[in-house]
């Protein structure tokens, strides 16, 4: 198998009223962007969601691993866990980080898509309803969307919330919130799993879901020389 062409960057962006730190990977080509929420105590180092964008570059994919804190908030959370639910917060640096990459020239027209996990998942909806001709999809993992709240009515991307089998809790607020959005929803059950996805092959599936996910509603709109031939004396639809 012939190795993925990859763009490499680690990044300071600015987002909101701080700079945060990102690990932009672009694949050579590339059908979209998707960038992680992660969540709660974890950052863009997290092995879990490592693994997923792995999978995705492999696919195609575009990925954005980055800090939703800065290194002061991390430490203070640590100690108290007084930000990892602050949900509005999180969100506000979820729109400003897709703002500045739609036009950062690698990632520029590239479709972007949301993945969150656990109080993630809610910053990345709520942000989704704020950014609804910028984030094309969303993918859950083990995730809280009901914390997004009323935001959830105006998400109307296609979203998809994969839960544990071994997880009933976190997968009964899952189905309480799916009934709630807006748009095309999907709630995936993987088997035997728990709410971190620990277990032997259980984190390949979730990535294996999220690539679907991605790469169905992320690949770009056809243009008017993708639409076939015309017919003569018929007009476009």
């Amino acid at each position: 198998m012939n190795a993925v062409r990859m763009n490499l960057e680690r990044l300071e962006i600015p987002a909101a009223d701080v700079v945060l730190e990102a690990d932009v990977a672009v694949p050579r080509p590339a059908h979209g962007m998707v960038l992680f929420a992660h969540g709660s105590g974890s950052s863009r180092h997290s092995p879990r969601n490592r693994h997923v964008a792995g999978e995705l570059q492999r696919a195609g994919l575009a990925t954005v691993l980055a800090d939703l804190l800065t290194p002061e908030e991390e430490r203070a959370d640590a100690q108290t866990g007084e930000f990892r639910f602050d949900i509005d917060r999180l969100a506000v640096r979820l729109v400003a980080l897709t703002d500045w990459l739609v036009r950062h020239a690698p990632t520029t027209g590239l479709r972007a898509g949301l993945f969150g996990a656990s109080t993630g998942a809610a910053a990345a909806l709520v942000a989704a309803s704020a950014r609804p001709a910028l984030v094309k999809a969303v993918v859950s993992r083990g995730g809280r969307p009901d914390l997004a709240g009323e935001a959830l009515r105006s998400v109307h991307q296609p979203t998809l919330l994969i839960v544990g089998g071994h997880d009933p809790v976190v997968a009964g607020l899952n189905r309480e919130a799916a009934a709630r959005l807006g748009g095309e929803t999907r709630l995936e059950t993987v088997p035997g799993a728990s709410h971190l996805f620990e277990e032997p092959g259980a984190l390949e599936q979730v990535a294996r879901l999220a690539q679907e996910w991605f790469l169905r509603h992320l690949a770009p709109e056809p243009g008017p020389e993708d639409e076939g031939p015309r017919i003569p004396g018929t007009r476009p639809r």
